[in-house]
């Protein structure tokens, strides 16, 4: 019996009893369709948030007040031996390769203009944090390059305030107030949206040392720092940090490079997606169940047939091979449905939630189709060696 005739007595089998086939079939399709659906939203989130992060490059350091052993928000930002200043941050615009330093101070309040009023994110920052940020200003200018410690007071709008504030007019040369502060509107951004559950164009900006005031605030809650393209990023962070400590007298604040943070990000996302991948796979384990069972009642069955075999000839690796290959070759067609079904669900996932980031790599595509296999040659790897060690005529007497 060559490969052509097995696969030919293999395939016969199969379809001699298409309801267990389709049935043991489909344990294996739904797991690996669970597989692809699961870790291809997981790989897409992960895809989508480190995009989120990286459209403002990756040259960035981020320095906030308090020291913590890990990266995230600072715990110290309320209880810092020594806030963050204004003059903490011109003193690191003297670095080597140091582009831009952006002060920044965030907080809510109430912005009036004329009869309309709302409450709206208000972020104090630098003259630089366009550039830093790699934002756009639509109409007018950002905020200009004043001396930080006595910038006027000027405001830059989100293109929701804008069209909020001044509907169907140009608000450049307008008085708004924030709070109790008066400004002036010298700018419109560009559309921004939202980036991660922020948006963007629902924000003013305003120098940081308005905003200490408008918030009656101390300190900085964070200063930025962008720094030359192709520069070492430890190596501007242990610059940073030499420069603060000089300035401190003890490191009470934290650095935390764009690197280190995509780093950290990815591989949390990176857990997740392994981890909801993993849920998929439960159903894999039920699909191996059905094979061993199939295949353990398929070997009873047909005792007299394995025995006709052996008598013709068929050796008992002849015979395993033979088991082995209709086990695997019932996991691989489950395998191939279920790639069908997991990747057509993906297809329509993006097509009616297109918010919702979906991303399949083909190498899940590929090990999903192998893993199905494997599970079809592990489960039926024990009913194939119990065939192969039938007697012969044990066997032919019991049909």
């Amino acid at each position: 019996m060559d490969t052509l005739d097995q696969v030919r007595f293999v395939t016969g089998s199969i379809r001699a009893k298409r309801l267990h086939s389709v049935l043991t079939g489909l344990g294996i399709a739904v797991g690996i369709a669970a597989v692809i659906l699961l870790t291809s939203m997981g790989d897409g989130l992960q895809r989508f948030v480190l995009a989120e992060f990286t459209q403002f490059g990756t040259n960035l350091v981020s320095i906030s007040p308090g020291k913590v052993t890990t990266f995230g928000t600072s715990l110290g930002v309320i209880g810092s031996e020594r806030l963050l200043t204004i003059e903490d941050g011109e003193s690191l615009r003297r670095l080597p390769g140091v582009e831009a330093v952006v002060p920044v101070v965030q907080g809510n309040a109430e912005v009036k203009a004329g009869n309309r009023t709302r409450r709206i994110t208000v972020y104090g920052v630098g003259a630089e944090m366009d550039r830093a940020f790699r934002l756009r200003v639509q109409s007018g200018r950002f905020l200009p390059p004043d001396d930080p410690r006595t910038a006027r007071p000027y405001v830059v709008l989100g293109s929701r305030v804008r069209q909020e504030l001044f509907p169907g007019r140009n608000p450049l040369g307008e008085r708004v107030q924030i709070g109790n502060l008066p400004l002036r509107v010298i700018g419109v951004m560009e559309s921004k949206g939202q980036i991660l559950g922020f948006d963007m164009d629902d924000t003013v900006y305003l120098p940081a040392v308005r905003a200490l005031d408008l918030f009656n605030r101390e300190g900085l809650m964070e200063i930025d720092v962008l720094y030359r393209e192709g520069a070492d990023a430890d190596e501007m962070a242990a610059a940073i940090r030499r420069t603060l400590l000089a300035r401190h007298g003890q490191e009470d604040f934290t650095i935390t490079t764009q690197e280190q943070m995509l780093e950290v990000l990815d591989s949390v996302l990176g857990m997740l997606t392994a981890a909801v991948g993993a849920l998929g796979g439960i159903s894999l384990v039920v699909g191996s169940v059905g094979i061993f069972t199939v295949m353990t009642i398929a070997v009873r069955e047909r005792t007299g047939e394995i025995g006709l075999l052996r008598a013709l000839g068929a050796t008992r690796g002849r015979i395993l091979s033979l088991f082995l290959l209709e086990g695997t070759l019932l996991a691989g067609l489950g395998g191939a449905a279920g790639l069908a079904v997991g990747l057509g669900g993906a297809v329509l996932i993006h097509f009616f939630v297109p918010l919702l980031p979906v991303h399949t790599p083909w190498s899940f595509v590929v090990l999903a189709e192998l893993l199905a296999m494997g599970i079809g040659i592990l489960a039926s790897a024990l009913p194939a060696r119990q065939a192969a060690r039938l007697d012969p005529l044990e066997a032919l007497r019991s049909e």
